[in-house]
């Protein structure tokens, strides 16, 4: 790694420690799965298969609720602002508790307050309370302990498996969400009509309750002996923000990922391309198609991720991804062709699941374990905050110059801004372990 930038030193175990012979020919290529032969990790990994589905049975479940209830699509945008500032504010104070406690316990408690909110949705769902305000507040209790629940769920990933393995255990971990995001909403269509809609939310709480076993089994994750012992508040949280200021290398991640969703997200004018674009058709096949194609790639990216292992630049991995990031964007914004457009899009998600997974190896190797908390605290804000920004910013953009030139011209930026910073700030090109 680069001296520059401080790491911690933590012990592995013997497990955790194991490297593992290269490997040759089309292996080479798939999945790195020796994360997998570490047992805490395996099953840190195994809960996320069954809630990557769960949770988005619920994502799909409550703007319908809410839909059926107003007819109104505004009303579920509503809901989606009011689960974003608890998601911010918890996931920040959560990044700082999770540096401060045992984050195993961490777990324990909001994965168990998380299973609860599923509950109480399946128990006004079932009781037919129609009521607008009940979802909205259950959403934000919902987004609160999720908030706090993700930072110690990220940071623990280092304590379990060496840092060699990161790439790989970022690969497995965001292939699996990435599929839950396919396959959930999909699952959600089919059993909406065969078991009703309050049904979903019993499943996501059923689902929670496996990961709530499963994180019981984890070994404890105590701060470190050399950790100061200290409170979980305000002063930790800004401390946490200087931290990122003071490694550049940290700054540049977060801002990564920032130039790529905030000018090169462009899921706002999806609608707008579907309805006018590709029409010709079928609006409804090109709506689904659209939504579909990143996450797709993104499996497809996780599935072949192989090669994540041996890349020691993590640097220029998340910068080359960023670049084809925005150039796949541009080329989406460019064709009038439906297939040609989830090509684009599908290659747009390789180059988010690169990137994804560089961004959190530079975040879990580059801090040391008593701020890699509040990292991934920051982290979780940047992650939920940059699309919901991209949505206001290529909404106005395709109002104002049509959606395919708002699209090209968010892609065209995003390689621009992210060339000149990395060429303007040499931090990242030169991070490496």
């Amino acid at each position: 790694m680069d001296t520059s930038e401080s790491s911690s030193t933590e012990p592995q175990t013997p497990a955790a420690a194991e490297v593992g012979a290269p490997r040759r020919g089309w292996r080479r290529w798939a999945m790195d799965t020796r994360p997998l032969r570490i047992p805490a990790y395996r099953r840190l990994w195994s809960s996320t298969i069954v809630t990557a589905v769960g949770s988005q049975l619920t994502a799909v479940a409550v703007p319908k609720q809410i839909y059926d209830i107003t007819g109104s699509s505004a009303w579920v945008g509503a809901a989606s602002l009011a689960g974003l500032l608890p998601l911010i504010v918890f996931a920040l104070w959560g990044g700082a508790v999770a540096d401060t406690m045992d984050r195993r316990k961490l777990l324990l408690i909001t994965n168990s307050g998380i299973a609860v909110t599923s509950v109480l949705f399946w128990l006004q769902a079932v009781g037919g309370l129609d009521s607008v305000a009940v979802l909205m507040v259950l959403l934000a209790v919902q987004q609160a302990f999720w908030g706090l629940n993700a930072p110690a769920r990220n940071a623990s990933i280092a304590r379990l498996v060496p840092k060699g393995q990161l790439p790989a255990a970022n690969a497995l971990g965001s292939t699996v969400m990435q599929t839950g995001q396919v396959v959930g909403p999909l699952l959600a269509g089919v059993l909406i009509p065969v078991i009703g809609l309050p049904e979903l939310y019993l499943i996501d709480a059923l689902a929670l309750c496996v990961t709530v076993w499963a994180v019981h089994k984890l070994p404890g994750l105590p701060p470190l002996a050399s950790a100061v012992a200290r409170r979980a508040g305000v002063r930790e949280i800004v401390a946490g923000f200087r931290y990122i200021a003071a490694h550049k290398v940290l700054l540049l991640s977060f801002l990564a990922d920032i130039i790529a969703m905030v000018f090169g997200m462009p899921r706002a004018l999806f609608p707008q391309l579907a309805s006018q674009t590709y029409a010709p058709y079928g609006e409804g096949l090109a709506l689904g198609l659209l939504f579909a194609a990143i996450p797709i790639g993104a499996v497809v990216g996780g599935l072949l991720s192989g090669t994540f292992s041996r890349a020691r630049r993590h640097g220029w991995m998340v910068i080359g991804a960023v670049v084809a990031w925005g150039a796949a964007i541009t080329g989406f914004g460019l064709t009038d062709s439906l297939w040609l457009a989830v090509v684009f899009l599908a290659v747009a998600g390789v180059a988010d699941m690169v990137s994804m997974v560089f961004r959190g190896a530079i975040l879990l190797s580059a801090a040391t374990d008593e701020m890699r908390g509040r990292m991934q605290g920051v982290f979780t804000v940047v992650v939920a905050g940059g699309p919901r920004l991209a949505d206001v910013l290529h909404g106005t953009a395709g109002s104002a110059f049509g959606a395919r030139t708002a699209v090209a011209g968010g892609g065209l930026l995003v390689i621009a801004v992210m060339l000149g910073l990395a060429f303007a700030i040499p931090a990242l090109r030169r991070y490496r372990i």
